[in-house]
């Protein structure tokens, strides 16, 4: 059986643009609107699976208990950890260290960030949690509620594309799009 993944990316947060990470900042009034509008007739789902950090897990709640539905929390589908770079944004980097950053951005499995957790290991918690979930809820339709390079991590797999290309992945805020997990972990892109 298969089951049927709707990513929802959380709207923009206070602090704003950079690589946020691990850093748990709250959404904007904007943030919160682009999420409400990004569900509107959209569904139904069996139940929401989030990130904890709160610019998704508050939204996360809010749509629960408007809908009724259970709400899980899951630390494996938080946003890579950028290290030194959390909060920084691309522009301050390229004054501060541009050849790091571009080899970051050329390939991002291949160079990480000072400090920062690897790609290869973000991408084994973030494939592991979908594989649990595909375990336990096969057949059903989920709304799960993360972050951009998540988002970007699984499209990527399913668009099978190499690795290198992971960044070229466009997720803005608020973005909502589809996948189906079969029973193998085979992801694929629903449009």
């Amino acid at each position: 059986m298969t089951l049927r993944l709707d990513l929802l990316r959380h709207g923009e947060t206070e602090i704003g643009g950079g690589l946020r990470g691990s850093l748990d900042d709250a959404l904007t009034d904007k943030g919160w609107q682009q999420m409400r509008a990004a569900v509107v007739e959209q569904g139904p789902w069996d139940r929401l699976i989030s990130s904890p950090l709160q610019r998704c897990a508050l939204f996360a709640r809010e749509l629960a208990a408007q809908l009724n539905l259970p709400v899980e929390m899951d630390g494996d589908l938080q946003e890579l950890h950028f290290g030194q770079w959390e909060g920084q944004s691309a522009a301050a980097l390229m004054e501060t260290d541009a050849e790091a950053l571009g080899l970051f951005w050329a390939d991002p499995y291949a160079f990480t960030p000072p400090q920062g957790e690897p790609v290869e290991a973000f991408s084994r918690r973030v494939l592991a949690a979908v594989a649990r979930l595909q375990a336990a809820y096969a057949g059903e339709r989920l709304l799960l509620i993360s972050h951009g390079g998540v988002m970007r991590l699984l499209l990527a797999q399913a668009r099978g594309l190499p690795r290198e290309q992971l960044l070229n992945v466009e997720v803005g805020h608020g973005a909502l799009c589809s996948l189906v997990v079969d029973a193998g972990g085979l992801l694929r892109e629903v449009r």
